[in-house]
């Protein structure tokens, strides 16, 4: 009777094991299913139709074609978008949340004193994507014609001139900011909610002067509802070709652009983030994204700067750069 008792034993012991093997395999299966096996999310700091999230949706959508599955975009406002960027920071680093942002990342460590994040560490890096110039506007009645005019114009009215911009930490801020600096005044700044009701304002000749991407401003433009004194990038831009730039008008070393980058978890596998970067390289060669920034007037970025490396380099020198301007002025967000 021994060995059928122990016949009986090893055949349980061996249908255990087998089952408990049966069930271990869609677990393992699913751990080693290919990245991607379900769509992305795509978290934007910024309203839904806004510059940053139009930029967004058009690469989100070729970098589906690339990956096989959907790059939703997920718009999550609030603080300058650091709701945003806290929030991916805090995700699970498996590559199924994004986050684009602009200079916001950067600007970002001035402007908080308790900032939950820190943005050169607590990141894994994809790559940039495009850069929005700026223009530095006039309402359409002002005076002066020229940039030198405009200079000449600010300095003898100092008193009487405002300055609008999109609110505290907005690209426009940080443009105005630089503006006032590099022709020794102070102005009177308004604040507003956003690039579109400060572009009302100047319109509607309630403010004289703002500095803008030209995703906002370029149908104004074209449309001679305001006047334009110059663009804020290094070289003339191919959507205003024949507008010099504020370096032309005189500031010397004078460029501010509205730019994006891609962030993942901090911790995110390498093997993601060369899924990721390769999909944004090739979303980048798109021609419906090509067309679309052109319509923008954005610049998408050199290849070499579409990575993880270019991006956290260029993180760096935003930060070095804006950090003490930002404490000279002795602006806080919070």
């Amino acid at each position: 009777m021994t060995e059928p008792r122990a016949a009986v034993a090893t055949a349980i012991t061996t249908f255990a094991l087998v089952g408990a093997t049966a069930l271990a395999v869609p677990g393992t299966s699913h751990a080693a299913d290919p990245y991607p096996s379900r769509p992305i999310a795509m978290v934007v700091p910024f309203a839904a139709g806004g510059p940053t999230d139009v930029v967004a949706r058009s690469v989100a959508a070729a970098m589906s074609k690339s990956l096989g599955q959907s790059v939703v975009v997920e718009n999550r406002l609030g603080a300058g978008g650091t709701v945003s960027a806290a929030y991916v920071a805090k995700a699970a680093p498996d590559g199924y949340t994004i986050l684009i942002h602009h200079n916001g990342m950067a600007t970002a460590p001035a402007l908080y004193s308790k900032l939950p994040y820190k943005p050169l560490t607590d990141f894994s890096f994809v790559g940039q994507v495009a850069d929005v110039p700026m223009t530095l506007l006039g309402r359409h009645d002002l005076p002066a014609n020229t940039l030198p005019e405009l200079v000449s114009y600010i300095q003898k009215n100092q008193s009487k001139v405002n300055l609008a911009n999109a609110g505290l930490g907005a690209v426009s801020q940080l443009c105005g900011m630089l503006f006032q600096k590099a022709i020794g005044v102070d102005l009177q700044t308004i604040p507003y909610q956003g690039t579109a009701p400060a572009m009302t304002a100047l319109l509607g000749g309630q403010v004289d002067v703002l500095c803008d991407q030209t995703t906002q401003t370029l149908p104004h433009i074209k449309a001679e509802k305001v006047k334009l004194y110059g663009v804020t990038t290094a070289a003339r831009i191919a959507a205003l070709p024949n507008t010099p730039t504020l370096r032309e008008g005189g500031l010397k070393d004078f460029e501010v652009k509205v730019w994006h980058g891609i962030y993942a978890p901090k911790g995110t596998p390498p093997a993601v983030i060369d899924k990721l970067d390769g999909a944004l390289k090739a979303a980048l060669k798109d021609p419906a994204v090509v067309a679309r920034m052109q319509d923008l007037g954005a610049v998408i970025v050199p290849e070499d700067k579409q990575t993880p490396e270019g991006l956290r380099t260029w993180l760096a020198s935003e930060i070095d750069k804006w950090s003490p301007i930002i404490k000279a002025a002795g602006v806080k967000a919070d």
